[in-house]
């Protein structure tokens, strides 16, 4: 049981090591260290003793900024309770009741129940899903406990980013070498999350069918030049590393496109009208759009498109094309 006495105890006697009942994960400690330079330490951290030195159930951030401000002890309160499961559910109830939790954090918590205190992952889902807010299925657990077994970078660009769960399932499907590539590729895109789930989906579909890691689809020159591209925008990097992986995931469907790209080009139509093939070139059709205002532009358009039936570009277009 906790004591009520507040003690003082030197920093040094502290294993700052011993991170069993923390889920930290790039914590946002400037309020709290501002607040203790201008104040002092509001709330007592809480301790057990462990051999010689302490161990840390509640404060872990506390503790960081006294050392960082040059402390050499801090006030805390004692425990003797030997049941660490319910040391570290009184870590967790603290902290979702003072700072709450990041989504990397939630996932750290989540897999200590699990694989270091051996809860049931029924028991998990049913009560602790809730603590955090979140729904209570098998998938959404499975989706943390794949994202606490992720590298560090993948859950910094996991939080930074926002990533969807949707996407962090994605991810984790990917082997650890690939998950370590594809992290640089997307992380200075600032992409959507439907943009990062095209990306990774042209990745995994690439990797299958070429039977090459990720690692080396994105290690190609042509996608390199565009990452580090310093004149593109975020979202034109994004669409042109897009265009590079569907030309690698549908080589054959790109040869038809830039085939009919070149011939539309040929046919010198005014800007008002357009011409598109069937998607994906399923069907033998083309499908010609005009936008007009006045008479006179529709007797321009009727007249630009009379020339169309003699223009070999034309035709070209119009011969039916194999699927890819």
């Amino acid at each position: 049981m906790l004591k009520k006495a507040i003690q003082t105890i030197p920093l040094s006697k502290i294993d700052l090591a011993d991170e069993t009942f923390s889920v930290n994960f790039m914590p946002d400690v400037e309020r709290l260290s501002s607040s203790i330079r201008q104040i002092g330490q509001i709330q007592p951290v809480f301790l057990r003793p462990k051999g010689d030195r302490y161990q840390i159930i509640c404060g872990f951030r506390r503790v960081w900024i006294a050392r960082d401000l040059g402390h050499s002890e801090i006030d805390a309160r004692i425990t003797q309770e030997a049941d660490e499961l319910r040391l570290f559910l009184m870590s967790l109830h603290e902290n979702v009741t003072t700072r709450g939790f990041n989504t990397v954090e939630v996932a750290t918590a989540l897999a200590k129940l699990v694989h270091h205190f051996n809860v049931d992952p029924a028991n998990v889902i049913e009560i602790f899903l809730p603590l955090f807010s979140q729904e209570t299925n098998e998938k959404i657990l499975n989706t943390f406990l794949s994202l606490a077994r992720m590298e560090e970078d993948v859950k910094t660009y996991v939080l930074r980013g926002k990533v969807s769960r949707t996407n962090i399932r994605l991810l984790a499907t990917f082997p650890e070498a690939d998950r370590n590539a594809i992290v640089p590729l997307v992380s200075p895109l600032k992409l959507t999350e439907s943009r990062l789930r095209e990306i990774l989906s042209l990745l995994s579909e690439i990797s299958r069918k070429d039977q090459r890691p990720v690692s080396e689809v994105i290690a190609a020159p042509e996608i390199q030049d565009v990452l580090h591209h310093p004149e593109l925008t975020f979202s034109q990097k994004s669409e042109k590393i897009k265009g590079v992986l569907m030309k690698l995931r549908y080589p054959r469907m790109h040869a038809l496109e830039e085939s009919f790209e070149k011939r539309r080009k040929m046919l010198n139509l005014p800007s008002s009208v357009s011409v598109h093939h069937s998607p994906y070139f399923e069907g033998k059709g083309l499908r010609v759009k005009f936008d007009i205002e006045t008479l006179e532009q529709y007797e321009a358009v009727l007249s630009s498109l009379s020339f169309l039936a003699k223009d070999e570009a034309f035709q070209g277009m119009l011969i039916p094309q194999k699927k890819p």
